[in-house]
Parts: C-alpha cells; sequence; structure tokens
C-alpha cells in the first residue's frame, strides 16, 4: 500500500510542476496575472509533495 501512495505522490508532484511550468509560459506569452499566480500556487505545491515524499516514513511513523 506504501509503494502505492508513493506513485500516487510521485504522480502529484510531476503534474504540479508540469502544470506551473506551463502557467509559467502563458505568463509571460499573456503577461496575465492569474496565470503568474497559478505558476506560484501549483510550483510551491510541487515542492510541498516533494518534501512529504522525501520524509514519508517520517510522517506515516507519527500518525501511529
Amino acid at each position: 500500500m506504501i509503494i502505492f501512495h508513493r506513485f500516487l505522490i510521485g504522480t502529484a508532484i510531476v503534474f504540479c510542476a508540469g502544470f506551473a511550468w506551463w502557467c509559467q509560459a502563458a505568463y509571460r506569452a499573456s503577461g496575465s496575472t492569474p496565470q503568474l499566480a497559478l505558476a506560484i500556487v501549483f510550483a510551491v505545491a510541487a515542492l510541498a509533495l516533494a518534501y512529504y515524499l522525501k520524509n514519508l516514513r517520517r510522517f506515516l511513523h507519527n500518525a501511529r
């Protein structure tokens, strides 16, 4: 079950990072502030998920 959880978190990291990159590219093309905001939010989400995945064993150990 832990392997599947790691896979899902990894998939979420890839999605968040890819969407942040896409929003950043759209912001550069149009200068739209909402695109910049989305890029920042999803980049932070990718970083937070990466931190969670790196420390998953510690988080699960504390949940018991």
